[in-house]
């Protein structure tokens, strides 16, 4: 319910949830890994202090993504330069490149060349990755890949110390289990089957902007999460089946490498995921100090809407739970 109620109820209403004034954002093409261009939004206010750069979830882009937009507003009022994008196979971006998504493997890549592009146009360090759901996954690839991105490539004109850690929501960690789980209630069953249609959306989005770049009989058979990587991802990137991309992309098993400050919201009651993975990412933080793992028994899928009196109790100014909490830990880390 609190997935569902936040997702409908946040369309309709997040502007009037906060007074904060939408960023002055300036658009902005960014090349990032494979020199795939990457369309940006970039505002930076005065006598910023750091930069957070963000994305979204599995479908979605710039312009409808409010829940992204809302951290932006509440991230550039508190001092921090602002940078939000569509990833691979996204709004803008898949205008401008056929590229394909990977869940990670090569998005991470792309947010550390983010960060090069935007430190050049001003931008201050530190630099925060941050993401849910899917992007939360996108993220913490951000975060495991950065020093190894910046050892190989000098000349982006960054420093290991300009990067900062990550701060993700909800984020996808073992896509292979939980798409089965997904699948096994009806609940899930209407959530997968809704993700998959916009999947496809977006693959003929791509189909029509590059002609020629996508097998539309491929789309076509491409009916649910699964036969969308396994139709149009999965030979690209050189996987021979669906869980081998899987198991190569899922951020569970990355955590361990993760060296970076780094926050994992993560909701018990999540009907996206399987609950069977929670004891194990327990384990990983508890075994890797460099990552805050803040779980929560309720909150759902990226909901997380408080009420007025949660918002007394914590002193909140509005509704969005997780971001506040985002911005918190954020805050102490770079007092701190």
């Amino acid at each position: 319910m609190m997935t569902v109620y936040t997702a409908l109820w946040g369309k309709r209403h997040w502007q009037s949830t906060t007074l904060l004034p939408e960023p002055s954002y300036h658009e902005k093409i960014f090349i990032g890994g494979q020199g795939v261009p990457i369309f940006g939004l970039v505002a930076i206010p005065e006598n910023a202090h750091s930069t957070i750069i963000g994305t979204y979830g599995i479908t979605g882009e710039l312009e409808t993504e409010w829940f992204l937009r809302v951290l932006g507003r509440k991230a550039y009022a508190q001092g921090y330069a602002v940078v939000l994008f569509d990833w691979r196979a996204h709004g803008k971006t898949a205008e401008l490149s056929p590229t394909l998504t990977s869940d990670g493997l090569y998005e991470g890549e792309d947010f550390v060349r983010i960060a090069a592009a935007v430190k050049a146009m001003g931008c201050p360090d530190k630099f925060w990755f941050t993401g849910y759901s899917l992007g939360g996954q996108l993220a913490l690839w951000a975060v495991k890949v950065a020093d190894e991105v910046i050892r190989e490539h000098e000349d982006l004109g960054l420093e290991d110390s300009d990067i900062g850690g990550g701060m993700v929501i909800c984020p996808s960690l073992d896509s292979e289990r939980s798409l089965s789980y997904l699948v096994t209630k009806p609940f899930g069953r209407y959530l997968e089957a809704g993700i998959a249609q916009n999947l496809k959306k977006l693959a003929w989005r791509i189909h029509d902007a590059h002609p020629g770049s996508i097998d539309p009989e491929a789309i076509e058979r491409a009916n649910s999460i699964w036969g969308f990587d396994n139709e149009l991802v999965i030979k690209r990137l050189g996987f021979p089946s669906v869980e081998a991309y899987y198991q190569a992309s899922s951020a569970l098993q990355i955590l361990p490498q993760i060296s970076k400050p780094t926050l994992i919201l993560y909701a018990a009651d999540d009907p996206l995921f399987d609950p069977s993975i929670i004891p194990e990412l327990e384990e990983a933080c508890d075994r890797n100090p460099a990552i805050d793992l803040l779980l929560t028994q309720y909150g759902g899928h990226v909901g997380y809407l408080s009420s007025k009196e949660c918002q007394r109790q914590v002193n909140d100014s509005d509704p969005w739970w997780a971001w506040n909490r985002v911005l918190q830990w954020l805050e102490e880390k770079r007092i701190g």
